[in-house]
């Protein structure tokens, strides 16, 4: 299959995440999509870590989501899977191809609700700012009594012609 762009995941910071040790955890993130498989540091003693790790894929199947697990580091056994979450990129890669390249800075191209089909923990918006479409959200962790993780993503995708931009 061939390469439609990168995805950008910038990992930004983890709230309220559980103890899963007996006086704290080392949270970090592991983003899989298909079979690539990238992760954050690791950041020692915090329940509400800020990473702000960029994460980059390679985009080849849009209709695949983005799952974010995250682990606590354990040093003598097996890690502990605190959660996970599923970014569903198809309304990013949606507005994506109805916007123009020729936007003004901050336009909200569009609003994505949360909803069983999301882990979304509140409206996530799709901006045009500074050449680029970003999209900032909040995702509840699943499997888990608490715990959220703040990402943002960001597509570059392949250029096929002057004015046209794939997928």
């Amino acid at each position: 299959m061939e390469m439609l762009g990168l995805l950008k995941i910038r990992v930004q910071r983890g709230i309220n995440l559980p103890l899963k040790d007996t006086f704290h955890s080392d949270p970090y993130v592991v983003v899989t999509m298909d079979e690539q498989r990238v992760k954050t540091s690791c950041k020692k003693n915090n329940c509400n870590p800020v990473w702000n790790d960029e994460l980059t894929l390679a985009l080849k199947y849009p209709n695949v989501p983005v799952v974010l697990t995250v682990y606590d580091k354990d040093t003598f056994t097996r890690d502990d899977k605190i959660g996970e979450a599923k970014i569903d990129i198809k309304p990013y890669l949606e507005a994506l191809n109805i916007s123009n390249q020729c936007l003004p800075n901050g336009v909200e191209v569009d609003r994505v609700q949360p909803s069983r089909d999301n882990c979304l923990t509140k409206e996530s918006c799709i901006i045009w700012e500074n050449g680029k479409m970003i999209q900032d959200m909040t995702l509840m962790l699943q499997n888990v009594e608490c715990g959220e993780v703040e990402v943002q993503i960001e597509v570059i995708p392949k250029r096929i012609s002057e004015d046209t931009f794939f997928p």
